[in-house]
C-alpha cells in the first residue's frame, strides 16, 4: 500500500472583465471569481496531482505541467492529472480524500458533481472519494475569502 499527500492553493483573481471561470474538481462554479493561475487552476485536480506525485515520485505540476501549459497551451487540469496517472505503474487507486479550505464559495452543492467527474477521470467508484469543505474558522488567508487551499489524500495498492 502506498499512501500520497497532495496541497494546493490559489488566490483569487479579482480583476474585473475576465473570461476564466472558477473550477474546482472539474465543476464549475458560476458567478464567482476565478483563481489566479497560468492554467484553468483547478486547485482540487492539482492537490490530486501533487498526491499522485508522492506516490509515483515524479513532480508533474512542476516542468511536465509547465511545458503542456505555457508551450503547448494546454490549460486544462484534467490533462495533467492523466499526465499523473500515467506514471502509476501497477499502483491502483483505491480511495482518495479531498479537503478544501476556502470562505467561499460554498462547496457542499457542489460535491456530487466534483465526485463524479473525479471518478471517471481516476477510474475508482464515487463512494471511494471523499470530499470536504471547512472556512476553517477564518483563521488562514484562504478561510479570510482570499483564495482556495485544497489537501488531497491519495491511497493506492
Amino acid at each position: 500500500m502506498k499512501v500520497g499527500i497532495g496541497q494546493d492553493s490559489h488566490r483569487f483573481d479579482f480583476s474585473p472583465g475576465k473570461d476564466k471561470k472558477l473550477i474546482l474538481g472539474g465543476a464549475i462554479f458560476d458567478g464567482c471569481f476565478p483563481l489566479d493561475g497560468n492554467s484553468d487552476s483547478d486547485v482540487v485536480l492539482h492537490s490530486l496531482v501533487n498526491a499522485i506525485s508522492g506516490i509515483t515520485c515524479v513532480n508533474i505540476l512542476g516542468e511536465t505541467a509547465d511545458k503542456l501549459c505555457l508551450e503547448e497551451g494546454i490549460t486544462d487540469s484534467q490533462v495533467y492529472l492523466k499526465e499523473a496517472l500515467k506514471y502509476m505503474g501497477d499502483n491502483k487507486i483505491v480511495h482518495v480524500s479531498i479537503s478544501i479550505e476556502c470562505q467561499y464559495p460554498k462547496i457542499s452543492p457542489k460535491i456530487p458533481e466534483m465526485r463524479r467527474n473525479i471518478s471517471k477521470l481516476l477510474g475508482i467508484p464515487e463512494n471511494c472519494i471523499g470530499i470536504t469543505a471547512t472556512t476553517g474558522e477564518g483563521l488562514t488567508e484562504f478561510g479570510r475569502g482570499k483564495g482556495i487551499q485544497v489537501f488531497s489524500c491519495v491511497t493506492a495498492i
